[in-house]
């Protein structure tokens, strides 16, 4: 793989993990300043929906910034994970504004029903790549 390459994909993981870190601070002022006016009625959801982007994008951008940019997600994988951490996001805040609001909705559910398969997937997806990609090496050596 040539530096160029690996460079890029370096800087692309930073530039992920930035977003993601500026992502989880203004989610976590949402929710301290939405939480301020709600008459002292508290939600973890609401309280707790920073972690979703800091957790699952800051923390695994870092990482694979810190792995040299050698093993970094093809666009399919990296836009379905992100966009299973804004479901992830969303769904929290929405459930914590009907839970200060004093009422439920059942179809606050699909939230976690829809980001879940959308962070896991490309997950495995990223995962079966790197092992085809080894194996073909692997191959490529041999002969």
């Amino acid at each position: 793989m040539y530096t160029s390459v690996t460079e890029k994909n370096k800087r692309k993981a930073q530039k992920d993990a930035a977003v993601f870190l500026g992502v989880s601070i203004l989610t976590g002022l949402f929710g301290a300043i939405y939480e301020l006016f709600s008459h002292e009625v508290y939600s973890y959801f609401m309280i707790y929906a920073f972690a979703f982007p800091l957790l699952l994008g800051t923390l695994p951008c870092l990482f694979l910034s810190l792995s040299g940019g050698t093993r970094y997600p093809n666009a399919l994988c990296r836009n379905l994970y992100h966009a299973g951490i804004a479901t992830l996001t969303t769904g929290s805040i929405m459930r914590g504004v009907l839970d200060i609001y004093g009422t439920t909705n059942s179809l606050s559910n699909i939230y976690w029903f829809a980001g879940i398969p959308m962070t896991v997937l490309p997950v495995f997806i990223f995962c079966f790549q790197r092992k085809k990609l080894r194996a073909v090496k692997n191959e490529n050596a041999a002969a």
